[in-house]
Order: C-alpha cells, then sequence, then structure tokens
C-alpha cells in the first residue's frame, strides 16, 4: 500500500530515478493557513547534500502545490504536490541492472514483482521519504494550534551516545549542528565517526530519540489501533528502521512493577512518573510521549562486495554513486513527519467518537 493514514491519509509515488516524487494528502481539515516556507525549510533538513556528513547528491527538493489550497489556506479537498527529481546519475546503476545489491530490496522486489527499478532502488529509495515530510509539515501546522509539538534529534551513532534524558537536553540546540544532536558533548566524536567510515566506504547507524508534547488525553484505539502501535508502525515503515520503543521501553524489563507503574496525583496535580511513556492502554493520558527509533547501517557501501545476479551465479559489485554514510541527520526530519502525521489522525479520528 502507498497510502498512510486512516482520516488525515497520505498517498505518495514516485522513484528516486523518475520525473518527481510526490503525494496527496487527504482528509486535511480546511482553513488551516499554510506556510510554505515552513514547509520548505522542512525539506531542506531532509534534502541531499546539505553537509559534509550526507550524500553528495545535490537537489533543490523545492516543492510545488498542485491542489487544495486557496490564498492560503487549505479547502478541505485533496492537496497535491509534487518535488522534482532534478540531479539523477542512473549511469552510477548501469552494472546493477540484474545484480541484487546485499541487504537491499532488490531481491525481494525482484521476486515479488518480476521486474524492479534498478536506478537507485527506484521505489525502495528513501527519497520516496520526501513525501512523507510534505505530509508531516503540514500535520505540524495542524498540530501547532492545537499546542501540540513534536520533536526528535539524533541519540546515537554507533556506539556514541547522548546518555541524559530529554528534560536535561536543551532542545533548540538540535539545529545547531549537522549531525542534529543537542548534546554539545558528544556531537564532535559522533561527527568524527562518521566521517571515519565515510572514508572507509562504510556506512553506520544508530538511534533518534523524539518527544511528543502537548498531547490531550485520549487518543488512540482499542484494540488494535492503539497509539503507540500506530507509531510503531509509522517508524517501521521508514527506511533502514530496524526497532522502536517508548516511555521506558526495553531498559523497563529490569524493574518491578512497583517501580514501574504510574500513579496519577490527586486534585489534578499531574503524574508521579512517565515510565509509561504519556500512553496507558493504548491512549494517551495527556503526558508527555518519548520514543526512540533505531536505525540500521546504509546497505551501499562504496566498496566491492560479494552477492549474486538474477541467475544465482556469484558476482562482486562495486558501487558508484552518492549515498549517506549514516542516515540519522536527514531522518530526523522524517521521524518527526510520521510522528505529526500520526498524532494529527489520531486526534481527528478521537473527534469523531464524541458527540
Amino acid at each position: 500500500m502507498n497510502t498512510f493514514g486512516t482520516l488525515f491519509r497520505l498517498t505518495t509515488f514516485g522513484e528516486s530515478h523518475g520525473v518527481a516524487i510526490g503525494g496527496v494528502i487527504d482528509g486535511c481539515p480546511a482553513g488551516l493557513d499554510i506556510d510554505l516556507n515552513f514547509i520548505q525549510a522542512e525539506l531542506d533538513r531532509r534534502k541531499p547534500g546539505q553537509s559534509h556528513l550526507t550524500t553528495a547528491r545535490k537537489e533543490g527538493d523545492q516543492v510545488e502545490l498542485l491542489s487544495g489550497i486557496f490564498e492560503g489556506k487549505t479547502t478541505g479537498t485533496p492537496i497535491g504536490f509534487i518535488v522534482r527529481n532534478e540531479n539523477q546519475h542512473s549511469a552510477d546503476y548501469d552494472d546493477l541492472r540484474d545484480v541484487f545489491r546485499p541487504s537491499h530490496a532488490d531481491y525481494t522486489y525482484y521476486n515479488k514483482y518480476g521486474i524492479r527499478d534498478h536506478r537507485g532502488g527506484g521505489r525502495s529509495s528513501a527519497r520516496e521519504t520526501i513525501s512523507r515530510v510534505v505530509g508531516g509539515a503540514i500535520a505540524k501546522l495542524a498540530l501547532r494550534q492545537l499546542g501540540i509539538d513534536v520533536k526528535a534529534w539524533t541519540q546515537q551513532v554507533g556506539d556514541i551516545a547522548c546518555e541524559q534524558d530529554w528534560t536535561q537536553l536543551d532542545l533548540s540546540l538540535i539545529e545547531s549542528n549537522d549531525v542534529r544532536c543537542p548534546d554539545p558533548q558528544v556531537v564532535s566524536r559522533m561527527e568524527d565517526l562518521i566521517m571515519q567510515v565515510k572514508g572507509e566506504g562504510d556506512t553506520i547507524g544508530g538511534i533518534i530519540a523524539g518527544v511528543i508534547t502537548g498531547c490531550p488525553v485520549g487518543l488512540g484505539e482499542p484494540s488494535f489501533s492503539k497509539l503507540h502501535a500506530q507509531l510503531g508502525a509509522a517508524m517501521l515503515s521508514i527506511n533502514a528502521v530496524k526497532g522502536f520503543e517508548y516511555g521506558d521501553g526495553f531498559a523497563g524489563i529490569s524493574q518491578r512493577g512497583s517501580e514501574q507503574n504510574d500513579r496519577p496525583l490527586p486534585n489534578g496535580g499531574g503524574w508521579a512518573s512517565n515510565h509509561s511513556g504519556g500512553i496507558q492502554g493504548g491512549i494517551s493520558n495527556g503526558q508527555p510521549i518519548p520514543f526512540r527509533v533505531a536505525f540500521k547501517p546504509v546497505a551501499t557501501l562504496l566498496r566491492p562486495q560479494e552477492t549474486v545476479d538474477i541467475h544465482g551465479k556469484a558476482t562482486t559489485i562495486n558501487p558508484r554513486g552518492r549515498h549517506d554514510p549514516c542516515v540519522l541527520p536527514r531522518a530526523v526530519p522524517i521521524v518527526e513527519a510520521m510522528a505529526a502525521m500520526t498524532i494529527l489522525d489520531a486526534y481527528l479520528i478521537n473527534k469523531t467518537v464524541h458527540l
């Protein structure tokens, strides 16, 4: 499926080396002020070539809004948009037409469909996430009016981690460095590690952390549309994501229930703790929703690798092209976008259950 969401829906289209990447947003409430500069700024955070840590591919990634907006406001009708591809080097992939690259979608796409676009992975390329960032930017504009905020940042690169809880960090520092980490104590080490693996023709993974604040009580549906399940599905749909956790996550298994239980305070005084991560019974309880998303190392290495071709014959590839040694800095706005669309969709669904 190429559509995300229930009431706030994003349908995406396009391939890495096609004419354009685009999408259609349906279900966006009418009357929302559209800040085109904000949408473009979100795309600029994701676009390639923005620093020495990312791929050298140069794309303007200028969004063109085609419909659903009149005099700067949404009309309630479908919002169509495209972002044109301008800097494809498709010849870099000529030698890979009949070869399966290790840990890519080449093998699975070919066996599922009997055909695949070998140029940059086609539809399986992370360039598809452009549409998600546009959808997420519009969702953020709607959430802003509701007092809901979504922020994400690079928490860990390889074995170098920011150990501080999000409440101890100055999140205004996220955009102050190329790695998008708000902890000045580890930024330079993260950058050095990324540059090291880049020089080796290798790649490195890590963790993006995020937090949703201002979320009202009541978002999420029992039993199979729990809010954390929707957030998990959204994050796991992002290229290279291998894991999702919220609240204390896996770390909580070493504690007892008496340590983990979150109790409400008398007279509407909030909560004594937030081990649950702002969600109980699959429904938001009004507390912040902290979460973490694990990304594997990028699969494309700029070094020889053994593999097989479509006939099962052993071969060796030596990929060319322009690729990220670490996806995390550019994935931060993608994580935010998926969280924003999930929360807005849950908010709209919740509005329908109350007369």
